[in-house]
């Protein structure tokens, strides 16, 4: 046990470059990609995933049709007395009307309301993240030199001349793009791949992941999760951001038990279709498992009695990332990732019960049992966050790599 206690203290600055805080409530200032609450809840579960001990809450202040400039408006009621300490900023598709006001005039609104945030914000000590806007459909190779790049580097430049942090999402997003259209090129029309709906400006399920992936990665969403090796001959393991604790050996069968200071990020089983185009396994789920000197053969290996599917002791050696692996593509693999499956419901909950209360402040505000409606509103959404910190905290897993059976 102390051994235990000793590798997790040594873990317990791990991460620290994350831009989101023990403490913080971020706000998500957006137009309508930002009010569709799609690339929101994913930062959201992973923030929950990856730092189950930061407390850190979230809100959605997105409004279809907004600008960096209209926006203005708005501030003190959605952001700053919600009691944001960090928002992010994502303006520029409305601020030239979709290209139809691509001028020097619109882009000064644009520039000056990017300045007048961060001015606020300071006032405010609310730390503001600019952001570039969600990629449109157009070609990537002509968008990156278009008028809502350019526009959106200059506010991205003025942004860090005042001291602000900045998140190229338009570039993040369009690695994604890129690949999608490669494989269009030669996909038959059933085939095809969509980042966007029919208009070419709002995101599909696909451009919402992809969004969040690529703010995540601005925020400096690391891409190592945890590691964990052991030898098999010598019965030790050790661990990187992850305890390593009673390591056995019985004939060629190896037990281990192994605790995290933080769990991947996983949608459920559909989702790993999205994988091919959003690097989430490498990028931001680097969850490994080695196993040096086992005998040679095919191997088994499950988690607190869960098959993760099989592998060759040559595979091992060099390890596995076994962030998503799954013996049965129709269930969840290890346990964490099924404690994904549970954050993300309780995630998606949550979000839920906030725009139910938006559209009641908003559309039943003269309704005599707003306030008391609200009122309750509230206390569910503390309970649903203390239930999502719960549904994340990692807990130990018992290993078991055995050989396989013969079929």
């Amino acid at each position: 046990m102390k051994k235990l206690l000793i590798s997790l203290c040594l873990i317990s600055s791990a991460h620290a470059d994350f831009a989101l805080r023990d403490g913080d409530t971020v706000a998500f200032l957006g137009d309508s990609i930002t009010a569709a609450r799609g690339y929101t809840k994913v930062v959201e579960h992973y923030t929950l995933m990856r730092y189950p001990d930061r407390k850190v809450r979230f809100i959605n202040a997105g409004v279809g049709g907004d600008t960096a400039t209209k926006c203005l408006e708005r501030l003190e009621k959605d952001v700053f007395a919600k009691g944001a300490t960090v928002v992010t900023v994502a303006f520029g598709i409305n601020d030239i009307g979709w290209g139809t006001k691509a001028d020097d005039e619109h882009k000064k609104l644009y520039l000056d309301g990017i300045r007048t945030i961060i001015e606020r914000c300071r006032e405010k000590k609310v730390r503001p993240i600019i952001c570039s806007p969600a990629i449109t459909a157009e070609v990537p190779d002509t968008a990156e030199k278009g008028y809502l790049q350019t526009m959106t580097d200059e506010g991205l430049a003025l942004a860090k001349s005042l001291g602000a942090e900045t998140v190229d999402l338009q570039r993040g997003m369009r690695e994604v793009q890129r690949r999608v259209v490669e494989h269009n090129a030669n996909a038959k029309d059933d085939d095809q791949v969509r980042m966007h709906v029919k208009d070419g400006i709002h995101l599909d399920d696909l451009g919402q992941i992809a969004m969040g992936y690529a703010m995540l990665k601005g925020l400096g969403a690391p891409e190592d999760v945890s590691s964990a090796t052991i030898d098999f001959e010598s019965s030790k393991g050790e661990g990187e951001n992850c305890a390593i604790s009673d390591v056995k050996t019985a004939g060629k069968e190896l037990q281990f038990t192994r605790l995290d200071r933080g769990l991947p990020l996983n949608f459920g089983p559909f989702t790993l279709l999205q994988y091919r185009w959003v690097s989430l396994t490498d990028g931001l789920n680097r969850y490994t498992l080695s196993v040096k000197n086992l005998p040679e053969g095919e191997y088994e290996i499950l988690a607190n009695g869960r098959s993760l599917g099989k592998s060759s002791a040559e595979s091992l050696a060099k390890g596995l990332n076994i962030a998503s692996m799954t013996g049965n593509g129709w269930y969840p693999g290890g346990p964490w990732d099924a404690q994904s499956g549970v954050v993300k419901e309780l995630v998606d909950a949550r979000d839920k019960l906030s725009e139910s209360e938006r559209l009641q402040v908003m559309n039943l505000e003269q309704d005599g049992q707003v306030d008391p409606l609200i009122r309750e509103m509230h206390e569910q959404q503390d309970t649903l966050v203390e239930l999502q910190r719960h549904a994340a905290k990692p807990v130990p897993y018992h290993f078991s790599i055995k050989p396989a059976a013969t079929p």
